[in-house]
């Protein structure tokens, strides 16, 4: 399919996962690939388009900084790494995007932020006054007051977030990166016969049972997570692709119209 189309799109959401912007066999964070990630988004930014970050990491950077080995186990824990975490992404990201004179914004939601009217309101006209003014607003899942990510899985390390957030601020594209090349017939780590998937025009019920849970202690979205997403940012008109982040400048390829990763069309 011809990807022409991508080229106009003006309003981004980019989702980056835990297992993108961190070195899986320590868990440390990926510095030289959220350095790429600040210079990419700064670059598309220049183009005059409009980009929402929404990014994973703060438990996984808090779970570092703490020393604790293995996935956290109770709620609480999980929120005091969240909230070590949150601090020390966002002074990272701030230093990263400052050097390419890039103004950034910290946005912490939950669930609720969504479903209650005002809320989501007020929501909706900050992240608008921040797109206006140039800035690229960097979102999270405000895991130490709520626990609706950290409880329920099917929340899935910001996927279905990022694309209610792209329902919010009224976005025409939702970019996901993951650790795969995009959508395939099975998981291609344990299937050598697995068919890679360029385009989706439709999500039905077989769609769904290629899906895949997460495959790292790191992150907690794996592939059926993303094709609930794919499904909410189809139902509102915002196209999507899955594409790997191990090559950050896969974004903008995407918005150059390549062929990058699985399209979801809306």
């Amino acid at each position: 399919m011809n990807r022409d189309f991508l080229k106009d799109k003006k309003r981004i959401v980019v989702k980056i996962g835990t297992s993108t912007i961190t070195h899986m066999d320590t868990g440390h964070l990926n510095l030289i690939k959220m350095e790429k990630l600040a210079r990419v988004l700064t670059d598309i930014r220049n183009q005059n388009k409009e980009i929402v970050l929404v990014s994973s990491g703060a438990i996984g950077a808090g779970r570092k900084a703490l020393g604790i080995k293995g996935r956290p186990r109770s709620i609480s824990e999980k929120q005091a790494c969240a909230a070590v975490g949150q601090a020390r992404l966002m002074m990272i990201y701030q230093k990263l995007f400052a050097e390419y004179n890039q103004t950034i914004a910290q946005i912490l939601i939950t669930k609720r932020t969504m479903t209650n009217e005002i809320s989501r309101e007020n929501a909706e006209n900050t992240f608008l006054e921040l797109l206006g003014m140039g800035v690229i607003p960097i979102v999270n899942e405000n895991d130490t007051v709520s626990t609706d990510q950290i409880q329920d899985e099917n929340f899935g390390d910001n996927d279905t977030l990022s694309a209610t957030v792209a329902q919010m601020v009224q976005a025409d594209m939702l970019i996901l990166l993951s650790d795969i090349d995009g959508l395939y017939t099975d998981d291609p780590r344990n299937n050598e016969k697995a068919e890679f998937i360029s385009c989706v025009e439709k999500i039905d019920e077989n769609l769904l049972s290629m899906a895949k849970g997460a495959a790292t202690s790191f992150g907690t979205g794996g592939m059926s997570t993303k094709i609930a997403a794919a499904k909410i940012a189809g139902e509102i008109g915002v196209d999507m692709v899955i594409a790997n982040g191990d090559d950050v400048v896969n974004i903008s390829r995407i918005l150059e119209g390549k062929e990058v990763g699985t399209l979801f069309k809306a």
